[in-house]
């Protein structure tokens, strides 16, 4: 069993959330934040279980994850 991060996002008509260390896609939404993340959830063990150890990236050492707000120069 590992332990995966999470991103939720929420958006004017829902959330999103999304696994961090994993290779490919894997996604949820839903209505409510707990909704989202329990989607993505599911959404990363089906990952897992077709693609197996390859699904995670290895590369990945994610102790953390923060959102930051800035601006850039437009073109």
């Amino acid at each position: 069993m590992r332990t995966l991060k999470f991103i939720v996002e929420r958006h004017k008509d829902g959330y999103l959330a999304y696994p961090l260390g994993l290779r490919g896609v894997a996604m949820g939404q839903g209505d409510s934040y707990e909704e989202a993340l329990l989607d993505a959830k599911s959404a990363a063990t089906a990952h897992i279980d077709v693609f197996g150890m390859e699904a995670f990236d290895e590369d990945s050492d994610v102790e953390a994850a923060y959102v930051a707000e800035g601006t850039v120069a437009s073109l």
